[in-house]
């Protein structure tokens, strides 16, 4: 057969499902009681209610898109102020980069929704068809009337938790007890019932079916983490210079010759990504620690010391194949990396919280009208337009009355208003058509631009805010 005819090899081999074996734990445990934990925040943040008056939503956290408003229990956030967004955004993503750098995926292992909905769905799975064996049984036989029911229920359950999944989303952007009623009488936004199917069926797919085949292709997360772990990052490893070389039990005894692993292949069948931990450090590992309780069992039956597996450091390891003892846990966590992540973590940090704390609850913007630029009317008068945003952050109404200083020349005008006074309501802002002139023979009037500064005062307060903006003269 010549060269020609041959076939290439496939670029992708086929995914080969994998059916972790259930496993009891400490690392285990911990991972149930972070997944309650989380789960349980998702679906009961949108029903706690939070009194903020009247005419104002009262649900704690609520994404009030339609008036472009933000709620967090007493912390308000209007679209002018979305630096306090982009400033958590950002301690999000040093915070990743300091969990990575001192534990490895972590997050990944512990905390990730993908994770979280792949070990609930996990779980329903082991309760529907039993444990990895059968699970494996099932998977390999015909379909016959036990297959289609089990896997009908089990599938049954999966969309149901998709469907949960997809209306407590929803319940962040609207008044949560409104739209679950709105939902099933057929009364809510066409979008809701679109983006509920949406997150059902990504749901679905991405915990029933995909699994790890998510982390692996479509997270960019696998590949970004070794930029930041180093040798002294804490993650899961194999000690190969005690386990090795490998052997198998012989009538309960073991081959003085041979290493603590007996190759039962626990940490293989327990592992969600399918990896064998043996084999070293692996993109796809996720650190989340159910390969070390599947060993450290082995290893209590076979009456060998637990750690055969175990989080340790790039560091530790080749210390202890010298025989020396590893570094202390503390000393891998707090290294110049960690330190500095945690300081600029921690400056963001009170930044934001010194700003939310200093941030008056009335704002104003000024937008000059660029086209005309400015207006010269038939007596000489020159006049600017501009449009002013008043913002009352507060749950009663206001009266602004707006000023002009830096220029005494200008007389100021509010388009269908007859006094420089604008009630705005509690919560509320209003949008403006302002006007600036300068009588003939003036200097704004011949200038090409004159700097002007207007305010807006609260009416019998001292309560008061200003912006900066320019007046545009006949000479421009």
């Amino acid at each position: 057969m010549s060269a020609q005819d041959q076939t290439p090899p496939p670029l992708y081999a086929k995914r080969e499902p994998i059916f972790p074996r259930r496993i009891k734990g400490s690392f285990r445990t911990m991972k149930w009681w972070l997944l309650a934990v989380m789960l349980g925040i998702y679906y009961i943040v949108p029903w706690i209610r939070w009194d903020r008056g009247p005419e104002m939503p009262n649900q704690a956290v609520l994404l009030d898109l339609g008036n472009r408003r933000f709620f967090f229990f007493m912390i308000e956030i209007w679209p002018h102020e979305f630096y306090f967004v982009a400033g958590l955004l950002i301690m999000a993503g040093i915070g990743l980069f300091l969990f990575t750098s001192a534990l490895g995926r972590v997050w990944c292992g512990y905390a990730c929704p993908q994770t979280v909905w792949t070990d609930l769905f996990i779980q329903v799975e082991r309760w529907v068809e039993g444990d990895r064996n059968a699970r494996l049984r099932l998977h390999r036989q015909n379909w016959n009337a036990e297959k289609i029911r089990k896997y009908g229920i089990k599938w049954t359950a999966w969309f149901l938790i998709g469907m949960a999944t997809g209306g407590a989303w929803v319940f962040y952007f609207a008044d949560a007890p409104t739209l679950f009623v709105d939902l099933f009488t057929g009364q809510a936004h066409p979008i809701a019932y679109m983006t509920v199917l949406i997150l059902t069926m990504t749901t679905f797919l991405f915990g029933g079916f995909f699994r790890e085949q998510v982390c692996i292709y479509a997270c960019p997360w696998p590949r970004i983490q070794a930029a930041m772990m180093d040798e002294d990052t804490i993650t899961i490893d194999y000690r190969d210079w005690r386990g090795e070389p490998r052997g198998k039990l012989k009538k309960g005894q073991m081959d003085p010759n041979q290493g603590d692993c007996i190759d039962c292949m626990a940490c293989v069948n327990v592992c969600p990504m399918g990896i064998d931990i043996r084999d070293g450090q692996q993109m796809e590992c996720i650190t989340c620690g159910l390969c070390i309780d599947a060993c450290d069992e082995v290893m209590d039956r076979i009456g060998k010391p637990r750690g055969l597996v175990a989080y340790m450091a790039l560091s530790d390891e080749i210390a202890e194949r010298e025989g020396k003892a590893p570094k202390s846990v503390w000393k891998h966590v707090f290294r110049p990396r960690t330190i500095l992540y945690t300081t600029i973590w921690s400056v963001i940090g009170i930044g934001l919280i010194v700003l939310l704390f200093i941030r008056s609850d009335l704002d104003m913007s000024v937008a000059p009208v660029r086209n005309p630029t400015h207006i010269v009317l038939s007596d000489g008068t020159v006049r600017n337009i501009y449009d002013i945003r008043l913002r009352n952050m507060h749950n009663e109404p206001r009266d602004f009355v707006l000023s002009i200083t830096e220029n005494p020349d200008l007389s100021l005008s509010i388009e269908g208003e007859p006094a420089t006074l604008v009630t705005v309501g509690p919560d509320e802002q209003a949008l403006l058509r302002v006007y600036l002139t300068a009588p003939p023979d003036t200097p704004s009037n011949r200038a090409d631009s004159s700097p002007v500064r207007i305010w807006a005062t609260i009416s019998g307060s001292n309560d008061r805010v200003y912006s900066d903006t320019v007046f545009n003269g006949r000479n421009q």
